[in-house]
């Protein structure tokens, strides 16, 4: 009999559905408590969607709907395993993680960021990873401080 009507999944076939794992940061997994919050809902968002791929009664598509959830199982347990919770800076004298800093550039722009967790970030919303260029140039300087950006100079406006 042909290979082609046998239901059972080959062993090659088997190791096409497990997708490697998401990269996981070498940076410490500083999160705000939103960021923590966020974590461990997407983590149950994952084991969710396992359980109804592993409720599929096909092993060729449980196998198949199964690859993205555990993958994300994977990674969101790690991640919320390392998460450091960082508290609110209790000072805004000095931009740390958590502080939302304005800035302006030498082209007129001025922009407002949140510096938080790196699964956190989403500059679209107003947050930057505390390992984004601009907020290593950024953290420990105070109101005044101007630092250099490439080409650009920018000026810290505000801290909160």
């Amino acid at each position: 009999m042909s290979v082609a009507f046998v239901k059972e999944e080959s062993a090659e076939a088997a190791s096409e559905t497990l997708l490697p794992d998401r990269p996981v940061s070498p940076h410490p997994n500083l999160v705000t408590e939103a960021g923590l919050k966020a974590l461990e809902l997407q983590l149950q968002q994952a084991r969710e969607a396992f359980a109804v791929a592993n409720a599929i009664e096909d092993v060729n598509e449980r196998r198949r709907q199964a690859g993205n959830p555990l993958r994300d199982l994977r990674y969101y347990s790690a991640r919320v395993h390392t998460a450091q919770l960082m508290q609110v800076p209790s000072s805004t004298d000095k931009v740390a993680f958590g502080n939302t800093v304005t800035f302006s550039r030498d082209d007129g722009r001025v922009q407002t960021y949140r510096i938080v967790g790196e699964d956190e970030a989403d500059p679209t919303k107003g947050s930057i990873s505390f390992v984004s260029p601009v907020a290593r140039l950024l953290i420990g300087k105070t109101v005044g401080d101007v630092v250099q950006s490439g080409n650009q100079e920018i000026e810290i406006i505000e801290i909160a």
